[in-house]
């Protein structure tokens, strides 16, 4: 199994882990790195794409030659995909993780090899998180506009939806104007998707080992970015604003593979390598 690692500066804890290191942003790596910017890519864009700029050079540099034999995907540098049984410990965290003291541990509880759980399935995405539960004062600091639409907000959990929480942070109305430049079949789907649920399998990190899927996936969430960018633009002077490219992938990506494909959600951490000796 390949696991690309995304980060923006070196860390040599990414090979102490076993992970393939990626450099993104305007960083400068040691030779042994992937780096965005070589072959077809859209590193200029990383500023406002994050790691979604990497999914591109996963598309158009390394599924061209591959041939669906072993399983692929990516992680970051605080986020990884550990084995089944710390699911209980991981289950609906957004940061933390009980326990972990250093690089070692972390090394311990990572999954590096295809589970037999995955047999049946073509997408591994991490498990949801709860995004309800907000307090009623940031609800009336960051969502009064969506609370004037739907007073009921301030009451019940039920409506601190996926649509809310990009709201809050995101820009009022900015996922109801992203989700109108989807082709006509996927449109309300999406926002039926991002109006009812209240868990998000976030991150923008999966695994696969089918070829086809995952080509038409980018080539479903490129073109609609790029739409998007007619939009947007790359002005965005806050960074919920600024960064997105990003949350809309985080929020298409669970949402794509759920309609299109068999997926299972697998436990993952929060855990920054950046803060340890390498």
């Amino acid at each position: 199994m390949k696991i690309y690692c995304i980060t923006h500066k070196p860390n040599d804890n990414i090979e102490k882990l076993g992970l393939i290191p990626v450099g993104v942003g305007k960083g400068n790596f040691p030779k042994n790195y992937i780096i965005e910017n070589s072959k077809d890519n859209i590193s200029d864009k990383n500023f406002c794409y994050s790691e979604t700029s990497f999914h591109y050079w996963i598309w158009k540099n390394i599924l061209p030659s591959y041939n669906d034999e072993e399983w692929l995907g990516t992680c970051q540098y605080r986020r990884y995909f550990v084995k089944k049984n710390f699911e209980d410990k991981t289950k609906n965290l957004t940061h933390g993780f009980l326990n972990i003291k250093n690089i070692d541990e972390l090394n311990l509880i990572l999954q590096k090899e295809p589970a037999n759980e995955w047999n049946n399935y073509d997408i591994i995405l991490c498990n949801p998180y709860n995004l309800s539960g907000v307090k009623k004062s940031k609800l009336l600091k960051n969502a009064f506009r969506s609370i004037l639409k739907d007073p009921e907000i301030l009451f019940n959990k039920k409506k601190h939806t996926i649509k809310l929480h990009f709201e809050m942070n995101h820009g009022y109305g900015n996922i109801e104007k992203a989700a109108n430049l989807l082709p006509s079949e996927d449109k309300n789907d999406f926002l039926d998707y991002v109006s009812k649920n209240t868990q998000l399998n976030g991150n923008c990190i999966f695994l696969s080992k089918n070829k086809k899927l995952m080509n038409d996936f980018y080539k479903n969430l490129f073109s609609w970015l790029t739409n998007c960018e007619k939009v947007f633009g790359f002005d965005g002077n806050k960074y919920g604003t600024k960064r997105i490219y990003s949350f809309l992938t985080e929020r298409y990506m669970p949402f794509w593979f759920s309609k299109y494909s068999k997926v299972l959600a697998w436990p993952w951490v929060f855990f920054d390598i950046s803060k340890y000796d390498s």
